[in-house]
């Protein structure tokens, strides 16, 4: 009886080790990636702003111009503008405000242009002015979408909404949208709209992977040392104390 409990105990010990050891090498191994993350915006930001004729076409081509700069030439769509609600700036609520802009060749690119503050009293209601008619010169930097935030309901529709994603916006309103986004920055000359562009740095957040992964080490050392104690060292002290045997 006491080998077949001995055996469960060393069983559950290895089993709780092995898997909080190997929670801390997963947190070491995000730890890697963000670094490499983090390594690859700073190296896109240095690249020369992208040619609007380079925009990618076909999702595939994405990826390799994520964060990378860029300045497009075209005008404004005003009648598909969205806005994404529940987005914060400086810890206000708000909405970000996203209008397609129509390129020279006919394409067009869906524009996260900036941040306008919620209304407390009417959710609904959305102060923000229209973009302006013309021809326009937009900088900014390439992004795959808006970012995402969870939802109960289904893909909504209308002005205000939750999400938004590219493709299915492009087939919504029937605009031929290049399969990106571009998250519109103040130029040298701040922009008289009314809408703000503090934009936060993507999170990369590698000390807190540093911290779980400490965390986990030290669980499965210390799961290890009271293995030890317990079922090792203080047994064996104990005929040499003049204890009982257990």
């Amino acid at each position: 009886m006491l080998k077949g409990r001995s055996a469960i105990v060393l069983v559950a010990a290895l089993a709780a080790a092995a898997l909080t050891a190997r929670l801390g090498v997963w947190q070491l191994d995000r730890a890697a990636q963000k670094t490499a993350l983090q390594q690859a915006l700073q190296a896109q930001r240095t690249l020369p702003p992208l040619a609007q004729a380079e925009l990618a076409r076909e999702p595939a081509e994405v990826a390799a111009q994520v964060h990378r700069s860029v300045k497009l030439q075209g005008r404004w769509l005003p009648a598909h503008t969205v806005y994404l609600e529940n987005r914060q700036m400086n810890a206000r609520p708000g909405f970000y405000a996203l209008t397609p802009l129509q390129l020279e060749d006919g394409s067009a690119v869906l524009v996260q242009r900036g941040w306008v503050p919620r209304d407390l009293l009417d959710r609904t209601r959305v102060v923000a002015p229209p973009p302006p008619p013309g021809p326009v010169e937009v900088m900014g930097r390439i992004a795959p979408g808006p970012a995402r935030l969870y939802e109960f309901e289904g893909a909504a529709s209308g002005a205000i909404r939750q999400n938004l994603e590219v493709s299915a916006f492009a087939r919504e309103t029937g605009l031929p949208l290049r399969p990106l986004a571009v998250v519109q920055e103040e130029g040298p000359v701040a922009l008289a709209d009314g809408l703000l562009r503090q934009w936060p740095p993507p999170a990369v957040d590698v000390h807190k992977h540093h911290g779980y992964a400490f965390q986990w080490f030290a669980l499965c050392a210390l799961i290890i040392g009271l293995y030890v104690w317990f079922q090792l060292i203080r047994p064996a002290r104990r005929p040499a104390r003049g204890e009982p045997a257990a």
